[in-house]
């Protein structure tokens, strides 16, 4: 992200309202990259860093791992740092041809395809529950084993639960609890992300 001092002064407040917290200092920037998205402070109470996720995504994406998104508003949101920094390969399930699904959404049906193409890619769903739905039930028949799973979509139904049997998986993941949520989180924390990982890897890549 390329930042202007609006930028900083923008961040300078957020971080004057949050004060003390109890997050790492990467998991804060991440923290601070939702708030200054969305101008929502709640999120500092709503999202959720599964053990060594952020570990995970830095390695995963140094590493080039492919990354999946369910719609393209995501795609569109990391395309430019992705492209700026590890310029990994980005899949969304638009880019998947539809088929005539009884029982599942387009957007289930593609991320169920790439997944079983990508079964070690890191996953951003920033507004499907089903496709959530769909990749956690992989996830559980031991099918695919992301590196990591950025899940933010907001929903009454189903969402949350798919979240937490996500959260009690062994794969690294990012949710925000309850309700809310959207594809500008989702972008939101992969762009921070990336922007950390590119800070601890970066000098490493050709």
């Amino acid at each position: 992200m390329e930042w202007h001092v609006t930028d900083a002064q923008s961040l300078a407040i957020i971080d004057s309202e949050i004060g003390d917290h109890v997050f790492s200092p990467a998991e804060y920037e991440i923290v601070r990259r939702v708030i200054y998205a969305t101008a929502d402070f709640e999120y500092a109470s709503l999202i959720q860093f599964s053990e060594r996720a952020l570990q995970a995504a830095a390695a995963a994406l140094a590493s080039r791992t492919t990354i999946i998104v369910d719609v393209p508003m995501a795609q569109v949101g990391i395309a430019e740092s992705i492209q700026n920094t590890f310029a990994n390969e980005i899949y969304c399930t638009m880019d998947i041809p539809p088929r005539p699904q009884k029982e599942k959404t387009r957007v289930a049906w593609g991320i169920e395809n790439l997944a079983k193409r990508y079964p070690e890619g890191v996953f951003v769903i920033g507004q499907s529950q089903t496709a959530l739905a769909s990749l956690v039930r992989l996830v559980e028949a031991e099918e695919i084993r992301p590196a990591l799973i950025v899940a933010t979509p907001a929903g009454f139904i189903g969402a949350e639960e798919a979240k937490e049997h996500l959260r009690d998986s062994l794969i690294p993941n990012i949710t925000i609890d309850g309700r809310k949520g959207c594809v500008v989180v989702a972008a939101a924390i992969l762009d921070g992300l990336i922007d950390l990982a590119w800070k601890a890897y970066g000098n490493f890549q050709n």
